[in-house]
């Protein structure tokens, strides 16, 4: 794992927002309120790491045995959440917490805009916690389209879509949620973000020039007596006209009836 935490860090373009709220069925308002309340809307730190907020309490249920006992000794893990003020800056701890246990410490961090915690990363997508992490590093909209994945694998999309600000919030944060005052905060922010004009969703398709009237050509006679095709036709050498063979053909035939009727004698066997 690099542990720099740097990958491209490509921000969110304009149509991110709604082309991946359509997939839970909401608007870009709700995305909006939901990024402004998890992360202030922004998925990179200004040394273009992602957002993480390192869990202690997470990483102490992630590790058994020496391990864990070695990471209570360094302050780095705890039963409950809360037990002591978290740094303004998680990177070290996370750092410290992968010396001793790769997987453990990158599932005890949530991560991004929507701070998927790395625990969750089947769940936003992902087979292993090491891919989630190296998306996370790479773009915002990845970071955004875990959120909506875990979003849609715990049912909660339908609360977005309703606005049970409460129901979403307990979903997302845990029971704890009324301590931050989540749910009142979304609210908020969604009210915010309805009088904001939003970014068309599907866009519209840009304008194309009319395609040209086709020139009507005037009929080719058969028996021109050009031989070979003009450019642009289909190629087909002109021919006789279309009962040229039959006035031909029709008093030959004649002929030869007529011969048959008055001469039988000519097409039969002679008896010896």
């Amino acid at each position: 794992m690099d542990t720099t935490f740097k990958g491209a860090a490509r921000r969110l373009d304009d149509l991110d927002l709604p082309k991946l709220g359509a997939r839970i069925g909401v608007g870009e308002d709700e995305i909006h309120a939901f990024l402004d309340v998890e992360t202030s809307g922004h998925g990179f730190d200004a040394h273009g790491r992602p957002i993480i907020l390192f869990e202690p309490h997470v990483f102490f249920r992630n590790l058994s045995g020496a391990k864990r006992a070695q990471a209570v000794a360094a302050g780095l893990a705890y039963v409950r959440w809360g037990e002591k003020p978290y740094p303004r800056d998680s990177y070290p701890r996370l750092k410290a917490a992968i010396a001793i246990d790769e997987t453990a410490a990158l599932r005890s961090a949530s991560w991004g805009l929507g701070q998927v915690l790395g625990e969750n990363f089947k769940a936003a997508g992902f087979p292993t916690v090491q891919a989630m992490v190296e998306a996370m590093m790479e773009d915002e909209a990845l970071q955004l389209a875990a959120a909506v994945n875990f979003i849609a694998a715990n049912r909660l999309d339908g609360k977005l879509r309703n606005h049970d600000w409460a129901g979403f919030a307990k979903g997302y944060n845990g029971a704890s949620f009324g301590k931050n005052a989540y749910d009142i905060r979304l609210g908020d922010a969604f009210r915010k973000w309805s009088g904001i004009r939003d970014t068309p969703w599907p866009p519209a398709a840009p304008a194309q020039p009319p395609a040209p009237v086709p020139i009507p050509q005037a009929p080719q006679l058969n028996g021109s007596p050009t031989s070979e095709a003009e450019p642009g036709r289909a190629g087909v050498r002109p021919g006789p006209l279309p009962g040229f063979w039959a006035a031909v053909l029709a008093p030959l035939v004649a002929a030869i009836l007529s011969l048959l009727l008055k001469a039988p004698s000519l097409f039969r066997k002679v008896k010896p």
